[in-house]
């Protein structure tokens, strides 16, 4: 009988830990589906549709086209440069973003220099790493806080030479993202002005001649796809179109973002007291075992074995 019930606990504590279990998992995808970008808002009846604004924003693999090289930009020491004046003997990636985006482009960029660490080809030695604002009023001193940012969780202080944030007008803007593919478009930040984009996220790599050999899409990049890619393009060939799955970079409504954000809160709060409830109940279940183990009278052996 005694073990029976034991068994019957023991059970009892697992269905309640595999059901704490579940509450957990669901309390993480609450918390995993809030964000004030590209995801769909709660209470939005046309959510399962994109924004009409995002219908000008795309990422066209426009591979083996030549990158206009003489475009005029400036790096972060704020000298005059032009994007061929990286290429010719090494190949090169090309992130194009905005320093002052609240999410995504530092994600985009979070993901190139983490994959970058796990290869071990080195900036300015056997490759270069491009970043162009599609911001005309970001200035240099933006992007050399950007570049001291990303050198430094890169790693090698070395390849500094390898790495150039540059900045530029619209003109030399628009002539590079036209023949990437790279489709944006300017849209109101939280505080209604116009100074935050709409894009999606991609790096492309170029070849020493300044052809777009592969184009990667998302914010995370696979090391071992970007060093093959890297050997590819130095030595001049074209890779394949990938799957478009898009990573758009976009503020919705902020009033509906701060709805759902209210929404998952809750219900996280709701699971956080439903597993202390639970722990609760187990702890004076067992403790209450313990007792009625101590209580039992110790059988007399002698009885027994007489």
């Amino acid at each position: 009988m005694q073990a029976a019930n034991t068994i019957r606990k023991s059970k009892m504590a697992q269905g309640f830990c595999a059901l704490a279990t579940c509450l957990v998992l669901a309390g993480s995808a609450a918390l995993a589906q809030v964000s004030s970008y590209g995801d769909k808002q709660m209470g939005d009846p046309a959510s399962d549709h994109l924004p009409t604004v995002l219908n000008k924003v795309s990422i066209v693999q426009r591979l083996n086209t030549r990158i206009p090289l003489n475009g005029e930009f400036r790096d972060e020491s704020g000298k005059a440069v032009r994007i061929g004046d990286y290429l010719g003997k090494r190949p090169a990636i090309l992130a194009l973003v905005y320093y002052n985006c609240p999410t995504l482009c530092s994600e985009e960029l979070d993901g190139l220099t983490g994959a970058l660490e796990m290869v071990k080809f080195r900036p300015g030695n056997d490759f270069d790493v491009i970043v162009v604002s599609i911001d005309p009023s970001e200035t240099p001193q933006i992007a050399a806080k950007k570049k001291v940012f990303y050198l430094k969780r890169y790693g090698h202080p070395e390849t500094a030479n390898g790495w150039h944030f540059l900045t530029g007008e619209q003109p030399a803007i628009n002539a590079l993202a036209t023949a990437t593919g790279f489709g944006y478009v300017r849209v109101p930040g939280p505080d209604g002005k116009m100074t935050q984009f709409a894009h999606a996220s991609a790096i492309q790599l170029l070849t020493p001649d300044g052809r777009l050999s592969q184009y990667y899409l998302g914010v995370e990049y696979s090391p071992k796809d970007l060093r093959i890619g890297l050997v590819e393009a130095s030595e001049g060939k074209i890779g394949s179109p990938v799957d478009a799955i898009l990573t758009y970079c976009y503020r919705y409504d902020p009033m509906l973002n701060r709805h759902s954000l209210v929404v998952a809160r809750v219900v996280q709060l709701g699971c956080v007291l439903t597993m202390f409830c639970l722990g609760g109940y187990m702890v004076v279940m067992f403790r209450r075992d313990l007792k009625q183990k101590k209580a039992m009278p110790l059988p007399n052996w002698k009885n027994v074995i007489g």
